[in-house]
């Protein structure tokens, strides 16, 4: 990290280093890109958390997992929400579409539960003496 800059022409001298001027921005936006991708990969971060809850807990029946997985439900259904880390302003930022996203996760969803009640009322073997 910089300690010291010094803006005039010239290199490194007694610890300071010498930036030309217009050298200034290109720091500048280096900087800031290093926060944008830091902040990009904060909200990949919670998207993935989320998408995680929502399909480990989805099944659960235990009060803890119902309810984690009720809050990654409710986030990815909100719409509309102002705050920097809803669903709708992660998906914005990373470039990708909400709809698409929330379409996924409800047919994956009614798609696991239709799998456990299948499991759960398996279809009865046919009888020895049926005519088929």
């Amino acid at each position: 990290m910089l300690k010291k800059v010094c803006v005039e022409r010239g290199g490194v001298t007694a610890g300071w280093i010498s930036l030309d001027a217009a050298d200034l921005g290109l720091i500048e936006s280096v900087y800031k890109k290093t926060l944008h991708e830091g902040e990009e990969r904060l909200m990949l971060a919670v998207l993935e958390s989320a998408v995680e809850d929502f399909q480990k807990y989805v099944l659960a029946r235990k009060p803890r997992g119902k309810q984690l997985f009720q809050h990654a439900e409710d986030w990815f259904l909100e719409k509309d929400s102002e705050e920097l880390f809803s669903f709708e302003n992660i998906c914005e930022t990373l470039g990708l579409h909400p709809g698409h996203i929330r379409k996924g996760l409800m047919v994956w969803k009614e798609a696991r539960i239709k799998m456990l009640s299948l499991h759960a009322h398996p279809a009865s073997p046919p009888h020895k003496n049926a005519v088929v």
